[in-house]
């Protein structure tokens, strides 16, 4: 194993894509993680990389919503516009 690339759930069960050493992307393969038990260090790792995304996309939504708030309406309508 090379690499964990992606994670789901379907009906309770958690699954892993698995990049595979010497071989190409088509030959990866969607393992259960009660069968990956040897590869402790590579689910932890992968495990950080997605809770270190999901922190920084969270970040990103939170400024977004702030700048919204701050006035990016007003910046767009005056006013006049609103009391018609």
């Amino acid at each position: 194993m090379e690499k964990i690339l992606n994670k789901r759930k379907i009906r309770e069960v958690e699954k892993y894509l698995m990049r595979w050493k010497k071989f190409m992307a088509e030959n990866n393969t969607w393992e259960k993680r009660e069968d990956l038990g040897n590869t402790r260090e590579a689910l932890e790792e992968f495990e950080e990389r997605m809770n270190a995304e999901v922190r920084r996309q969270e970040k990103i939504n939170m400024a977004k919503e702030r700048d919204f708030r701050r006035g990016d309406l007003l910046g767009r309508f005056t006013a006049k516009m609103l009391y018609r």
